[in-house]
C-alpha cells in the first residue's frame, strides 16, 4: 500500500473537513486542489471520491447534534420530541429542490461544470453576494435602531415602537427575525432549499448557498448556519449513495488500496469538521461573512490568473 497516496488522501480529508462548512466551497477546493496533488486512482474513482469523502464531514454534524436530530431520548419533552419531528420535516422539504434538480442533471454537471473556471467565477460571484448582502443587513439594523432611538426619545413612544430584532451586543453581531429553529416555518425551510440549488454549480459552496438564502429569509446567521448542517445530512447521504451506485454500475471496484485512501480521506474529515463545526458556530455569533466573501474574491482572482498563464 502506498503510504504517500495515503498521505495525499489525509490532506484532501482535511482541505474536505474545513471547506465543507466555511462557506467557501469544499467541492471548488477540491477541484483546485487535485491540480497540484492528484490521486493515484482512476477517473470514476476521484469522481466517487470527491463527493463520498463527505460522510466523513456529515458524520461529525451528526455526532455534535446528535440531541437536536433525534426525536426520543437525553430527557426530551413531549414538546420537544413533537419539535424534533418538525425539524426532520422542515429538512425533508429543504432538501427536496436540490434532489429534483440535482439528480437529472449529475451527469451534465459532472461532464461540463467541473473545472477550474466554473469555480473561479462561482467563488467571485458569491463572494461579492456575502459582501453586498452583509451590507444591506447592517444598514438595515442600522435603520431600525435609529428608528427605535427616535421613537424612545418621544414622549410616550416606547411604547409604540415595533418589536426589536434580536441582536447580540458586539461588533457585528447575530440578528435576524428568525432566531431559533423552531421559529422557522415550512414555506421558509423551502425558501432555503431552493437556494440550496445553486450549489449544485461547483465552487457556490452548499453552505454558502443555503446560508445566504436564510439571511435573506430573515434568519439570525446562526440559525442559518445551523440549519445548514441539518440540510446537508440527507443530501450527503444520498449523494454518497447515488455516486457509490454509479461507480458500481460502471464497473468499478474496491480494492484494499482504494478502501485505505478512501477510508483515511474520510477519517481525517470527520475530525476536522469536528473543530470547524464548532468554531463556525461561535464565529457566527460575533462577525459577520464578510471576510469570507473577500476570501472567495481574492481566491477566486488567483485561480483566474493561475490558469490563465496556464492557457
Amino acid at each position: 500500500m502506498d503510504i504517500i497516496e495515503l498521505l495525499k488522501s489525509a490532506f484532501l480529508g482535511l482541505v474536505e473537513g474545513i471547506t465543507e462548512w466555511l462557506p467557501i466551497s469544499s467541492t471548488g477546493h477540491m477541484i483546485l486542489v487535485d491540480e497540484f496533488i492528484k490521486l493515484n486512482v482512476t477517473e470514476e474513482f476521484w469522481n466517487m471520491f470527491l463527493v463520498v469523502i463527505q460522510l466523513g464531514a456529515i458524520l461529525a454534524v451528526c455526532v455534535l447534534f446528535i440531541r437536536d436530530l433525534l426525536p426520543f431520548g437525553f430527557g426530551k419533552t413531549r414538546q420537544e420530541c413533537r419539535d424534533t419531528w418538525s425539524l426532520w420535516g422542515k429538512i425533508i422539504v429543504g432538501c427536496l429542490p436540490a434532489a429534483i434538480i440535482g439528480i437529472p442533471l449529475d451527469d451534465f454537471m459532472e461532464e461540463h461544470l467541473y473545472n477550474a473556471w466554473v469555480v473561479a467565477a462561482a467563488l467571485i460571484v458569491y463572494g461579492i453576494a456575502f459582501i453586498v448582502i452583509e451590507r444591506w443587513r447592517a444598514n438595515k439594523l442600522a435603520a431600525r435602531v435609529a428608528e427605535e432611538a427616535a421613537a424612545n426619545a418621544r414622549p410616550g413612544g416606547a411604547h409604540f415602537a415595533a418589536p426589536a430584532v434580536a441582536v447580540e451586543p458586539t461588533q457585528g453581531g447575530d440578528f435576524g427575525a428568525i432566531t431559533s429553529l423552531e421559529d422557522l416555518s415550512y414555506k421558509t425551510a423551502l425558501g432555503i432549499g431552493c437556494f440550496q440549488v445553486l450549489s449544485l454549480i461547483p465552487g457556490t459552496s452548499r453552505s454558502g448557498s443555503t446560508i445566504i438564502g436564510g439571511l435573506l429569509l430573515g434568519t439570525t446567521r446562526s440559525v442559518a448556519a445551523k440549519f445548514t448542517f441539518f440540510l446537508a445530512i440527507p443530501v450527503m447521504f444520498g449523494a454518497s449513495f447515488l455516486k457509490l451506485v454509479k461507480f458500481f454500475l460502471k464497473g468499478g471496484v474496491f480494492d484494499a488500496s482504494g478502501l485505505a485512501i478512501l477510508g483515511v480521506g474520510c477519517a481525517v474529515a470527520f475530525v476536522v469538521s469536528l473543530v470547524a463545526i464548532k468554531w463556525l458556530m461561535g464565529f457566527v455569533r460575533r462577525h459577520d461573512f464578510t471576510a469570507f466573501g473577500i476570501y472567495r474574491i481574492v481566491l477566486g482572482i488567483a485561480v483566474l490568473g493561475y490558469f490563465a498563464l496556464l492557457g
